[in-house]
């Protein structure tokens, strides 16, 4: 009787790629994550000249910019998400709904683990390996941030945000609820002024004055949203544009702005250096980055934040197989810094894929296309080059130019016809898990 263990497994599996290259000519791209940076270099890379393989652990790229809309229903999930097998890889098994768990450099393997059984592991052979496996929100070690708060990374979290302002919202109106009860379910506490926490603020408080006004209208008044920064909101952004931005959610009703830092998340409240206790029903947790743990586990020179460093050309310092590469937000470039936003990591993508295939010799360059953002009721602010714009004019653009930059014609359909849908009809509350 034959009896095949794991170490088999591997062992042919790291055969069968090997020959795999030899047989087709080509060299083996493996590329990690399906984000930004991983999404861009796959549209981008010849592949006639490499057999391109995708590890991840989702099966599709998500189109960040628009994912607060899909916390109160302003869009639907499925409309800023682009399946990653639509770009059509040469094999069926070249995406693997995978994690990468270690990099063998000097042998160039690559060791994983399957997201849908658990235990399963495997090996990859790669000619030429790029990392943009992205980041996770960074709870500064604050005391109950990962037990308590919600983030705003991917669809799931979404999900659960969505789910938890309806179940709040719900809750409250049952009879014999306790009213200090009625009133820590109904406030809404957002930790982080950048974009994203600044975006959600707003796609709430559009649900809070054109929804709950609606269909819970006897709570309209009773729905308050804080949102919580140290610094300065939008601090990337022009200052007379943060000015404006401040300005809109200081007018607000029910949107309070407090300039404090978080000490401590509790299950029902959220303390503040300043002394304050903000009970509340729902914590979004919005601070910046921090390295997931398969870049921490990596032997290679990072820097002080945790990211891999790379030279110019985005290859890792240090990897002396020249095969190694690193993008998007898990990466810093050493010796020029450049933020993590979906626009780097997109043209780093496309760099790479030019780069690996001839296409470019010179180092990677940035030039930033501009920053936008919405502040709510049809307001944003437009921080471009050379132009600087604010109210509904800045609106008009933010949609528009998001639009166009959707991955698909399916989801340029889709997005228009659910902010249609918005306005017509009024946003989806349905509760579901």
């Amino acid at each position: 009787m034959i009896k095949f263990t794991r170490k088999c497994f591997h062992i042919k599996t790291s055969l069968f790629h090997r020959n795999l290259t030899t047989q087709t000519g080509r060299k083996k791209l493996v590329i990690l994550g399906t984000g930004w940076g991983g999404y861009s270099l796959l549209r981008n890379i010849d592949k006639k000249v490499f057999d391109v393989v995708v590890i991840s652990p989702r099966n599709y790229f998500l189109f960040t910019p628009l994912l607060a809309s899909t916390t109160v229903g302003t869009l639907e999930f499925r409309s800023i998400i682009e399946p990653v097998r639509n770009v059509r890889f040469r094999q069926t098994a070249d995406f693997h709904l995978s994690y990468a768990t270690k990099v063998d450099r000097d042998n160039k393997v690559l060791h994983c683990e399957s997201v849908l059984q658990p235990g399963l592991g495997y090996t990859l052979n790669y000619d030429k390996l790029v990392l943009a496996v992205g980041a996770r929100s960074n709870t500064f070690n604050v005391p109950g941030v990962e037990e308590h708060a919600f983030f705003l990374k991917d669809i799931p979290d979404a999900r659960k945000i969505r789910n938890r302002i309806i179940q709040n919202i719900e809750l409250s109106l049952h009879p014999g609820l306790d009213e200090n009860e009625r009133k820590r379910l109904l406030n809404f506490v957002i930790v982080g002024g950048g974009p994203t926490g600044v975006e959600f603020g707003a796609e709430l408080y559009d649900w809070i004055e054109q929804d709950v006004a609606r269909v819970y209208h006897q709570r309209k008044d009773q729905v308050h949203v804080t949102l919580v920064e140290s610094n300065q909101i939008l601090s990337s952004f022009d200052e007379r544009l943060r000015h404006f931005a401040e300005k809109k959610i200081k007018e607000r009703d029910r949107f309070k702005l407090v300039k404090s830092s978080v000490t401590r998340v509790t299950s029902d409240c959220v303390k503040l250096s300043n002394g304050e206790d903000l009970p509340c029903g729902l914590v979004v947790w919005s601070t910046g980055l921090s390295p997931t743990q398969f870049v921490k586990s990596l032997d290679v020179q990072k820097n002080k934040s945790g990211q891999i460093l790379t030279d110019k050309y985005l290859h890792v310092i240090g990897d002396t197989t020249d095969s190694v590469y690193a993008l998007g937000d898990c990466a810093d470039i050493k010796d020029n810094s450049l933020p993590c936003i979906a626009q780097v990591a997109e043209r780093q993508g496309e760099y790479v894929a030019n780069l690996l295939c001839g296409k470019a010799d010179k180092e990677f360059t940035f030039q930033s296309k501009g920053m936008l953002a919405y502040v709510g009721h049809y307001q944003g602010v437009s921080d471009i080059p050379n132009m600087k714009m604010q109210g509904i004019t800045s609106w008009f653009l933010w949609r528009s130019a998001y639009l166009t930059k959707l991955g698909s014609w399916r989801l340029r359909m889709q997005v228009p016809m659910d902010w249609t849908k918005a306005i017509l009809f009024g946003r989806d509350i349905s509760r579901f898990d």
